[in-house]
C-alpha cells in the first residue's frame, strides 16, 4: 500500500465525513479547471501550446542544433556560396522575429492565467467574507445563549471585536496604512545608514 493510500484510509477511519468533503472539493476543483481549459479560445490554445513547448528543455536543444548547423553551413566550404555569411544577418532577423512572437504568446498565456487567478482570488475573498460573516453570527448566537442561560462571562474586549462585522474596505485601508508605515520606517533606516556611511 502506498503512503498516499495509507493517509487516505487514515483520514477515512478518523473522519469519514471529512474524507467525503475533501474528495468532493477536489473533484469540484478538477471539474472547474477542466471547464476553464475547454472554454479557452483557439488563439489561447495556440498560445498555450507554443508557450508550453518554448518553456521546455527540448526547445533549447532544438535551437542549439539549429544555430550550430546554420553557422557550420555558412562557414564551411562545401563548394557552394554561404547563404547567410558572417555576421549572419538572416539568422539574426529570424531569431528577432521568433523572440517577438514568443514573447507575445507568453504574454497572451500569462494574461489568461492572470485573469483566472484574479477570479480565484475573488472567490477566495468572497468565501472568506462569507465565513467571517457566519462566524460573527455564531459568536453573537453563543453570546445570546450564554446570556439567556445566565452564564456569567467576562467582558472580553477581543470577543466584542470579533462579534463586529468586518468591513473589507476598512481592513484594506488598515493594511495599506501599516504597509505605508513600514515603508516609511525602511526609508528612514536607509537614510540613516546612508548618512552614517558618508
Amino acid at each position: 500500500m502506498t503512503v498516499e493510500r495509507a493517509e487516505d484510509s487514515e483520514i477515512e477511519e478518523n473522519n469519514p465525513a471529512l474524507a467525503d468533503i475533501v474528495e468532493r472539493n477536489i473533484r469540484t476543483i478538477i471539474r472547474l479547471r477542466e471547464k476553464a481549459a475547454r472554454d479557452r479560445s483557439v488563439q489561447d490554445r495556440i498560445a498555450d501550446i507554443i508557450t508550453d513547448f518554448s518553456g521546455r528543455t527540448v526547445f533549447v536543444y532544438v535551437h542549439i542544433v539549429w544555430f550550430a548547423l546554420w553557422i557550420f553551413l555558412n562557414i564551411a566550404s562545401f563548394g557552394f556560396h554561404p547563404f547567410d555569411p558572417y555576421p549572419y544577418g538572416l539568422l539574426t532577423m529570424i531569431v528577432s522575429l521568433e523572440a517577438i512572437f514568443l514573447s507575445t504568446f507568453v504574454l497572451i498565456s500569462q494574461n489568461r492565467l492572470s485573469a483566472e487567478a484574479e477570479r480565484r482570488a475573488d472567490l477566495d475573498l468572497h468565501i472568506g467574507l462569507l465565513t467571517e460573516h457566519e462566524l460573527t453570527r455564531v459568536l453573537k448566537m453563543l453570546d445570546a445563549i450564554q446570556h439567556k442561560l445566565g452564564i456569567a462571562h467576562d467582558d472580553d474586549r477581543e470577543l466584542a471585536e470579533l462579534e463586529m462585522e468586518t468591513r473589507p474596505e476598512e481592513v484594506l485601508a488598515e493594511i495599506e496604512r501599516v504597509h505605508q508605515r513600514a515603508l516609511e520606517r525602511h526609508a528612514m533606516t536607509q537614510k540613516r545608514t546612508n548618512t552614517q556611511g558618508q
